[in-house]
Parts: structure tokens; sequence; C-alpha cells
């Protein structure tokens, strides 16, 4: 059985940001993506400031966001790592399904990563992680590190999009084209 506690709010501070850029997006008509609720019981509950202390996941989740852009099925799932280096173990196998089975049905899944060392945001293709995720079921690295992403998917903040993911997510699909 997973357990919640403090630790669940890794990753609050991107999901933050992202969720704000997705109300920018869906106020422009750009896109319609909603954060995926996790499903949790509550074990300990504070009522005096009214939170809950300790919980445990009713199931696996799948990805932390899906939605539509333009017509364009979408699904992601957020992370961050302090260092260099992302350790693959951050994605479940639960989720690399999903992920595939969602671009079987012409999605577009992908990651974002921010490095909060470098205070830096990537778009990782699907097709990308997979290329890591195969390698380290084949005996190779458990993990890449930042020099392996492709440059071209950093997301510069601008215009008042924290995360603007919307140019990556086109340089994907062109990507897909050729």
């Amino acid at each position: 059985m997973a357990t919640w506690n403090s630790r669940g709010l890794r990753g609050s501070t991107l999901e933050e940001l992202i969720n704000r850029t997705n109300e920018v997006y869906q106020e422009k008509g750009l896109a319609l993506i909603q954060k995926v609720p996790t499903p949790i019981t509550p074990i300990k509950i504070d009522k005096e400031h009214r939170q809950i202390t300790l919980a445990y996941f009713d199931q696996k989740s799948t990805v932390d966001y899906i939605g539509a852009v333009q017509g364009i099925p979408v699904c992601f799932d957020a992370k961050e790592c302090s260092v260099d280096t992302f350790a693959l173990q951050n994605i479940h196998p639960h989720q690399v399904r999903f992920m595939e089975q969602f671009e079987k049905q012409g999605g577009v899944a992908f990651l974002i990563l921010f490095f909060s060392a470098r205070n830096e945001i990537f778009y990782l293709p699907y097709r990308h992680m997979r290329r890591f995720w195969d390698r380290a079921q084949e005996g190779g690295r458990k993990s890449f590190k930042y020099m392996e992403l492709d440059q071209d998917y950093y997301l510069q903040p601008r215009g008042g999009l924290l995360v603007p993911y919307l140019d990556a997510l086109q340089l994907d699909l062109n990507q897909r084209d050729t």
C-alpha cells in the first residue's frame, strides 16, 4: 500500500506553474488541459487545520494531465529533478504503458521535466523518454543525463506563460511527420 504524507508535495511548484499555464491556454482558446486527481483514502486528518496528514493511494494513477490542444489529444506527466541526472525509477511502468497506449490511439504523450538546480524546464517527447526507458530495460543506464536532452525542447518562459509547452508540442508533431 502506497502512503502519502508531506513528501506528496514534491513537484507542487512545477504543477502550479503548469496549472497557471493551462489557465492561460484555456482563456485564449488554445487548449483544454485538466489535472488528473490522484484518488486517495485519508487515514489521519488534522481537524484543527482541516488537512489530510496521512493517506494511501486508492489506485495507481496514470499521468498528471490530460486534455486536447486544437483537437489533438494530449497527456503528460510532470517530474522534478534536483540534479542533472533523472532516475527512470521516477517513471512507473503503468505510466509508460498508458502513454504508449495513448499514442497508439493517435494522441501525443510527453513529460515536462523541471531541473530545479538549473531552474530549467524541458518537454520530453514520449519517443525520447521511451528510448531512455528501453535502454534501462535492456540493462543500460537506469537514468538519463541533462546533456542527453534535445535542447530544442527547452521551455523558455515568455509572454505570461510559465511553462509554454505548445511550441514544443508543435516541434514534436513536426518531427513525427519527417
